[in-house]
Formats: structure tokens, C-alpha cells, sequence
């Protein structure tokens, strides 16, 4: 009878044991199956050294959790894939994770933008189709033009929330030469995306502001300039509450990443669009902390945002996206960094550096000499080698009698890409 007991005692603990530990696995897996969900900001034209002059609590406190990073525009400055520091077009290099010479988003006229390189919003969709994107904006052009909301050539992407044309109510946002209304509009602007955070909670969701920017161009390097950086930060603080409410009271995962789209230049700060270090010298707040070596070994680009927030959304990038995608994922595992590449005597020098030295894996090397993606074709690329990644570099021949070359090296957990372009040949004297 004793050992009886003590068998129905064993099995009784065992039971126990075993449910504990079922709850236990049954927690964590939901605690790893959390909805994700993320939120990018776009504050426009604030340079990197202004942003860290100037008191921003509320971004500091997102910055904590997560992390301040220096930041840069306008591509490979003097190469193929310079870009203006122009605001719309550090728009669009944050939304497709290219550069101006794929995107052709040259200036703000929006006037050709190429919709063959998709935008972070349609990469979503074509995978979670019953997903729910959101663009809230002063510029409806954002979400008209670059976003291409109904768009024949964004296969009708639907925006399914929106707040934007407020630049076009004059009745309600009366315009003023101080052009004060702007703030208003950003005001108004934070209250639908806090408002629609909070109750909607889109998956994937834009904020466009643009009184910084508005500030600068008229006063420059200024204390009007200091004032509307800290209406910024305020406006950040309610958005970064509205994202804690989801986050505690529904269980949701959520990114912020906030940036900027340009700085300014060196003599008095009001204009940009050139290529001198201030006006490429941006920044990012994010409250990931889970940030790879990746942004402490380079300067992070603005083009790098489009492929973290894929790998935080778990996001499949097909092949041909990720062989014309600029930037680099600032989370999870990254193979390789800092791709030069120099043409010289029919032969094609390529230098890399591993992001871990202790590396052991290898690099494939695929070379194109077309660019039919730029126009919705498909680009033909042969694997000419595979080294080790340890050997930082490699040669290969070239046939530079075609008008581009595009090389991609591909590592175990991310591509670089670069492009070498040949001038045409000199006319003919008749």
C-alpha cells in the first residue's frame, strides 16, 4: 500500500513537472509570437550635430532603450549613386533601401519615380496581403507619388489608414508668412497617428513631419530652429506613450525608428541639397537594443532602415530586391560590410571586410552586364567565384566593352551590391 502511495505520489509529480513545464514552453512561445509592428518617422532637415545640441527628453528616453546612431544621406558621394539631400529623395531611399540612381526620386517634383524597385509598404503587402499599412503626413504627395497608393504601377496598393493633405485646408490651417500653420499641421498630424496607433494599430505606419525643416530655410542655425526640434521631441513623446499602451496592454512587439531626411549646410544652416558633410550628416533613434556590430564598424545609411524593418517583420526579401537593395540590416546576423570595387586592365579588383574575423564561411561573387531591372526585366548573373570570406578581396576578369557591370557578393546573411559604369567611347573626329 506504501509503495503504492508512493508511485500515485510519483506520478502526481510528475504530472505536475510535466504541466509546468508545457505552461513554461507554452509562455515563451508566445512571448517569441508576439505581434510585431513598426512605426517610422521622418522629421524633416535636422542635422545630426543640432539634434544632439538641443534638449529632446523624450527621444533621448526611446534612445535608452534602444539606440542613438550618426547617420548619412546622399549615396556614394562622387560615384554613380550620389543623391541630393533633397527631402523627397531621402524619403524614397528610406522606403525602397535604394539609392537616387535606382529610385529616380531626383528632387521634390516626385516627377518619374521608378516603381520597379518596391517600397517597404509593398514588400509588406505582397507577403501579408490582409496586413494593414498606414501613412500619416503634411505631403499627400508622400503617399500619392512615392508610396503610390492605387497606383497601376504599385499594382494598386491599398494604404489602408491615411492623414494627410493638410497643407491644402487653408480654412482650417490658415497660411502665415512665420509659417507657424505648420506646426499646426504637425500637430495634427501626431493626433491621427497616435489616435490611429492606439486604436487601429496599423503594422506597418509612416509619420511625416515638416516644421524643422520649415524653420531652418527661414532662420537657419537659430533659436527658432532649437524651438521647433524641441515641438519635435514633445510630438515624439506622445507617439512613443501611444506605443507603450499597445505594447502593455496588448501584448505587441513594436520598432520605432526615427530619422531625418537631409541636414544642412555648414555656413548658416538654412540651405542643403549638395554633398558637403553637414548636409549629408544625419541620425536615427530606434528603440530596438538588439542593434548588430554592423552600425559600429560603418555609418549607417538612410537606405539601411528599409532592410531592419523587414528583418523585424520577418519579411522574405526575394533575390532579385536584394541584389539591388543598398543598405544593410542594423539587426540580426550580417555577413559582410564595406564593398569597394575598382576596374582596371580587364579585371575587376572587389575588397570586403567580415563582420566577424573569425569567420569561416564563403562569399559568392555574381556579375551582371545588364540592368534589365530598372525596367521590370530580369537580370541575367553568372557566380564567377567563391572564396572565403577571410580573403577580404578577390579578382575577376572584365569585359568592360558594356556600358555597366553590376557585382554582388553574397555571404551566408546578407549581399552587397555595387555597380561599375563605362563612359561610352569617345565620337569619332569627322
Amino acid at each position: 500500500m506504501i509503495e503504492m502511495k508512493r508511485y500515485v505520489r510519483g506520478w502526481g509529480l510528475a504530472l505536475v513537472l510535466a504541466s509546468s513545464f508545457l505552461l513554461v514552453t507554452v509562455c515563451a512561445a508566445a512571448q517569441t509570437t508576439k505581434k510585431r509592428k513598426v512605426v517610422f518617422v521622418i522629421a524633416d532637415g535636422i542635422p545630426a550635430d543640432v539634434l544632439e545640441k538641443v534638449a529632446t527628453p523624450n527621444m533621448d528616453a526611446i534612445a535608452q532603450k534602444g539606440k542613438y546612431l550618426r547617420a548619412y544621406v546622399g549615396g556614394g558621394k562622387e560615384t554613380y549613386s550620389e543623391t541630393p539631400t533633397i527631402s523627397a529623395v531621402g524619403y524614397n531611399s528610406l522606403l525602397t533601401g535604394t539609392w537616387a540612381n535606382k529610385h529616380n526620386v531626383w528632387d521634390n517634383d516626385i516627377a518619374d519615380p521608378n516603381y520597379n524597385y518596391p517600397t517597404i509598404f509593398r514588400l509588406y503587402k505582397n507577403q501579408f496581403p490582409s496586413g494593414k499599412i498606414a501613412v500619416y503626413s503634411s505631403w499627400t504627395d508622400n503617399r500619392t507619388k512615392l508610396v503610390g497608393d492605387g497606383m497601376a504601377q504599385t499594382k494598386k496598393l491599398q494604404v489602408d489608414y491615411h492623414a494627410d493633405g493638410f497643407e491644402l485646408d487653408t480654412v482650417r490651417f490658415p497660411h502665415d508668412k512665420q509659417r507657424d500653420y505648420m506646426h499646426r499641421i504637425d500637430e495634427a498630424v501626431i493626433d491621427a497617428a497616435t489616435a490611429g496607433i492606439r486604436q487601429q494599430a496599423p503594422d506597418l505606419s509612416w509619420v511625416y513631419l515638416e516644421y524643422t525643416d520649415d524653420m531652418g530655410h527661414m532662420y537657419g542655425d537659430s533659436e527658432q530652429f532649437h524651438k521647433a526640434i524641441a515641438y519635435l521631441d514633445a510630438q515624439m513623446g506622445r507617439l512613443w506613450s501611444a506605443i507603450r499602451y499597445r505594447e502593455q496592454k496588448f501584448g505587441e512587439e513594436w520598432m520605432i525608428v526615427i530619422t531625418t531626411d537631409h541636414g544642412r549646410g555648414e555656413n548658416d544652416g538654412k540651405d542643403h541639397g549638395a554633398q558637403s558633410d553637414r548636409q549629408r550628416s544625419t541620425w536615427m533613434v530606434t528603440s530596438l537594443a538588439n542593434v548588430n556590430a554592423y552600425p559600429n564598424f560603418r555609418k549607417p545609411g538612410i537606405v539601411d532602415i528599409f532592410p531592419t524593418i523587414a528583418r523585424f517583420m520577418n519579411l522574405r526579401v526575394p533575390t532579385d530586391i536584394s541584389r539591388e537593395t543598398d543598405g544593410i540590416p542594423m539587426i540580426g546576423a550580417v555577413s559582410l560590410v564595406d564593398m569597394r570595387v575598382n576596374g582596371f586592365q580587364n579585371k575587376l579588383d572587389i575588397e570586403w571586410t567580415p563582420l566577424d574575423p573569425s569567420d569561416k564561411s564563403t562569399v559568392k561573387i555574381w556579375v551582371s552586364n545588364s540592368n534589365n531591372y530598372k525596367s521590370g526585366g530580369k537580370d541575367d548573373y553568372t557566380l564567377v567565384a567563391e572564396v572565403p570570406i577571410s580573403r577580404q578581396h578577390a579578382s575577376i576578369p572584365w569585359h568592360n566593352q558594356n556600358p555597366i557591370t553590376k557585382i554582388v557578393l553574397e555571404g551566408t546573411h546578407n549581399s552587397l551590391n555595387r555597380w561599375v559604369m563605362n563612359p561610352p567611347p569617345p565620337a569619332e573626329k569627322q
